[in-house]
């Protein structure tokens, strides 16, 4: 009775996960088509900039928000309500003063604005300034309001905040295309925006109040020593928001600085590219718990196993899904936000679906780590990506514009990839893994399965103009059957071939 209870709770919370992503995965893909078409190039740049500056206020959090719904899930459990309620207090005070910080960033940030863009001027600048100021600003003031979701979730109760901010933010996107489609700017957007936080914020504070009766939250409570368990639990935390800032929170700013007008297209490839990643985030996110349980047994090898059968099936995912997105980039882009968009972003897009291909064929493995709480040993690997891509990204979109940022993005991917294999794996003890093994049976087999429809990819734009018409399509679908077949017989092993087919009742 008690293992289906727990069953119900988990599909419930992966459920309301699922759908919290969902909506912010519709405004991902259904907003774009309706402001790239009723918007110059040129704002829907700068309301992109103001988009990912204003996310800047979500990196001050400091992992305070999953930092209190595990404090919250294991006072909860052990019947401690005294220090739950000095945790959610303490949570709450800790957010309350990095919300001020994040205020005072946005308002710096308002004022830099120009000397940041140097071709963001006039008008624009001025309705570019008001927006982030009211994006951000209200973003600031509802930093606090985190601290309902992660009570909610550290009590399992995902589907309340899932709908609390799953719907005014569903809401907001109808709202913000109706204002654009009646003449409204960037001010009006952002005034649409400042509406949906704080609806969302009034929201979780309206469910706290009536469902979380047992739990209270006071700055009497607030406790020293309890702020300091927080904040040394965060510190890994934080080392990977700050590195997760540097690989995929700068790049908009610094096409910008550099090339104003390529940010509009830098941006929709961008959008298309989180949305490839965030699915994949929510499917390697479940290994986390079966990689815990084998850790508690201490079954190093099954770990191991585990991390080398989920690295592969997910790189074929990753390549039966990434490729032909890299290779119908451009007809891809055409029909969602236009042929102008489409002729200007796909090289970016195909170099980003690269770059982040790479950046997440090991995360089997870095979840896993996690899992073993051995989170600290693989922080160096993303900081040295992110700055590596920093680096890299002002260099090249000084000289190269748009491209050159998002190949900046390509060589931190492969610093990545490179550092995780001959340097993390290589000092950890927690996972029993042959890296030698892993790296061919799990990474390089199935590559060298994809490699033909990645040939035809890069001589596509050669070969059409050679091949008839009627050819190049056939030629394309041949190929990318014999890339099926290989990814199938040669990548899989006999066991997951097995496994596979009897679930798709194949074998």
């Amino acid at each position: 009775m008690n293992r289906g209870r727990e069953f119900f709770v988990f599909a419930k919370n992966a459920a309301a996960n699922i759908a919290r992503g969902g909506a912010s995965s519709i405004v991902a893909l259904l907003v774009p088509p309706f402001l790239t078409r009723s918007m110059s190039p040129d704002a829907f740049g700068a309301w992109s900039l103001v988009l990912q500056m204003g996310a800047y206020v979500g990196y001050f959090d400091f992992g305070i928000q999953t930092a209190l719904a595990r404090f919250v899930a294991h006072s909860t459990e052990r019947g401690d309500l005294e220090y739950r309620n000095r945790v959610a207090s303490s949570a709450f005070a800790i957010l309350s003063v990095c919300g001020g910080m994040a205020l005072l960033a946005i308002v710096a940030l308002t004022v830099l604005l120009p000397d940041l863009f140097h071709q963001l001027h006039g008008s624009l600048l001025k309705d570019s300034r008001i927006a982030l100021l009211v994006v951000g600003g209200t973003l600031a003031v509802c930093l606090p309001s985190s601290t309902f979701s992660s009570l909610f979730v550290g009590l399992q109760r995902n589907e309340i905040p899932a709908a609390m901010i799953s719907v005014p933010r569903l809401a907001g996107a109808v709202l913000i295309v109706l204002a654009v489609r009646l003449g409204g700017g960037l001010p009006a957007m952002a005034m649409v925006m400042a509406a949906v936080n704080l609806s969302s914020f009034l929201l979780q504070y309206l469910a706290y109040r009536r469902w979380i009766t047992s739990l209270k939250i006071s700055f009497a409570l607030v406790s020293r020593s309890v702020v300091r368990e927080l904040v040394s639990y965060c510190f890994s935390l934080t080392v990977w928001s700050l590195s997760l800032l540097l690989v995929t929170g700068l790049d908009v700013a610094i096409v910008g600085a550099y090339r104003f007008g390529d940010v509009a297209y830098y941006a929709v490839a961008a959008t298309l590219v989180t949305f490839f990643t965030g699915l994949f985030g929510a499917v390697y996110g479940a290994l986390g718990a079966p990689a815990a349980v084998l850790h508690a047994r201490e079954d190093r090898p099954g770990l191991a196993r585990m991390v080398a059968s989920t690295t592969r099936i997910g790189m074929l995912l990753l390549l039966v899904t990434g490729v032909p997105m890299i290779f119908w980039a451009r007809p891809l882009l055409r029909l969602w936000v236009g042929a102008d968009y489409a002729n200007h972003a796909s090289p970016i897009l195909q170099m980003l679906l690269i770059a982040n291909i790479l950046r997440i064929c090991v995360s089997p493995y870095i979840i896993a780590m996690i899992s073993t709480g051995a989170q600290r040993h693989i922080i160096l690997v993303p900081l040295l990506e992110g700055v590596v891509n920093l680096v890299s990204s002002v260099i090249g979109g000084y000289y190269l514009g748009a491209i050159g940022v998002a190949f900046g993005t390509l060589i931190g991917a492969g610093v990545s990839v490179c550092g995780h294999i001959f340097y993390t794996m290589r000092r950890n003890t927690a996972i029993d893994l042959r890296i030698s093994s892993y790296v061919w049976s799990s990474l390089l087999r199935p590559l060298l399965c994809a490699m033909p429809i990645i040939a035809l990819s890069l001589s596509w734009p050669a070969l059409s103009r050679v091949v008839p018409g009627l050819i190049s399509p056939l030629l394309a679908a041949l190929t990318s059957v014999v890339c099926l077949y290989l990814l199938w017989s040669f990548a899989l092993t006999s066991v997951e071939r097995q496994k596979l087919g009897s679930r798709l009742k194949l074998g």
